[in-house]
């Protein structure tokens, strides 16, 4: 069978990464309405009080205005996260900004929360408010926001009744500031504030899960003070990570040195040993999911061992294209049935131990 991919990729690649993004968008969204295969009980995933056909997720950053959530679930994703979102509209960081590191299988961009705001989202997810599927929205700050934490309790309060969770994100290093919002103290202020929207939306709309999205490159004290925060404030899930500042050495491509957020394989090994420590400090108490660097079956297989109980890609597309979701689940499910298995649950953590004892560059402290 011939893989559309394999043909469109070298045109894709011969533009400009965020040209070919928006062209991948645009087709995406001109597909027929596809209904999602249905997956093998096996891969079923109940987390947050929510049940997901599949563990695996399309990361925020993909589909930042809600434009194909539904695309993307009829490519076999077990939920979609859009975003990043903010109240008002805003253009992001200047052209170029987003990067190939094709000998690495990595991506630097520096966005910058470039979005059409609340707005345009907000009506594009009212017109598919019927339709099956989780669709998460990530919400974030305006980058001249007088008040931060506020833009996050509107983010809440605006798609209370739409979104199938809400992820905080104040870990991407594109907005200036906006990862101070991790140290406690602004942490603690911004939770409450959100969880508390969320309580309020909860007795017209239901209780929608807050999860909180952080940085691979906080110092191991800082990751204590998150989740001790997080804990208290009544977060239901972390995701770990957004992309990294650091740089590993073993980079090989000739846009490494670009400014931005690094993702893909180069950063599996740190965000890895970040949910591993991550995991052991939560002790079970709210689930994780794992981002950063899955690009197959074997990546996806380490993230649940080091303690992911859901999953999210996203660069990794660029390189492998939208059969790789598929891999991965066959893969799963030939993981767990030559280990006897009837799901991905007990699979979670067992190696996060033995993860947080590897050596990994950037690793802050390291």
């Amino acid at each position: 069978m011939i893989d559309p991919f394999a043909l469109a990729r070298p045109f894709l690649h011969a533009l400009d990464a965020e040209t070919a993004h928006g062209m991948t968008i645009k087709a995406l969204r001109m597909m027929p309405p596809r209904t999602p295969p249905a997956d093998d009980e096996r891969l079923a995933v109940t987390a947050f009080g929510l049940r997901f056909p599949n563990p695996i997720g399309i990361a925020a950053g993909f589909d930042k205005n809600a434009e194909v959530p539904d695309a993307m679930l009829g490519l076999g994703f077990g939920f979609a996260e859009i975003g990043t979102v903010t109240p008002r509209p805003q253009p992001g960081n200047p052209l170029p900004r987003i990067f190939r590191l094709p000998e690495d299988g990595g991506v630097i961009n520096r966005l910058g929360f470039n979005n059409e705001g609340h707005g345009a989202a907000l009506a594009r997810l009212e017109a598919r408010k019927n339709r099956p599927g989780i669709v998460g929205v990530n919400i974030g700050a305006n980058k001249d926001s007088e008040d931060r934490a506020a833009d996050y309790a509107a983010g809440i309060r605006t798609f209370a009744h739409l979104a199938g969770y809400f992820t905080v994100n104040v870990s991407s290093p594109n907005t200036p500031g906006l990862r101070d919002l991790q140290h406690e103290a602004a942490l603690d202020d911004l939770l409450a504030r959100s969880v508390a929207a969320r309580d309020e939306a909860a007795e017209r709309y239901g209780r929608k899960p807050v999860l909180l999205k952080i940085a691979p490159d906080l110092a191991l004290s800082d990751l204590d003070a998150a989740v001790a925060v997080a804990l208290k404030r009544g977060v239901d899930g972390i995701i770990v990570s957004n992309t990294t500042i650091s740089r590993p050495s073993t980079l090989r491509s000739g846009t490494r040195a670009e400014t931005g957020g690094l993702s893909g394989r180069p950063l599996f090994p740190l965000s890895t040993r970040m949910l591993a420590e991550t995991f052991l400090r939560v002790e079970g108490r709210v689930p994780l999911i794992g981002a950063g660097g899955i690009d197959g079956p074997d990546a996806a297989f380490a993230k649940m061992e080091a303690g992911a109980t859901l999953i999210q890609l996203y660069s990794a597309l660029v390189y492998e294209g939208p059969g790789l979701v598929t891999r991965i689940k066959r893969g799963l499910l030939d993981r767990i049935g030559a280990e006897g298995l009837t799901g991905t649950a007990p699979l979670v953590g067992r190696k996060a131990a033995e993860w947080t004892r590897r050596p990994v560059e950037g690793l802050p402290g390291a």
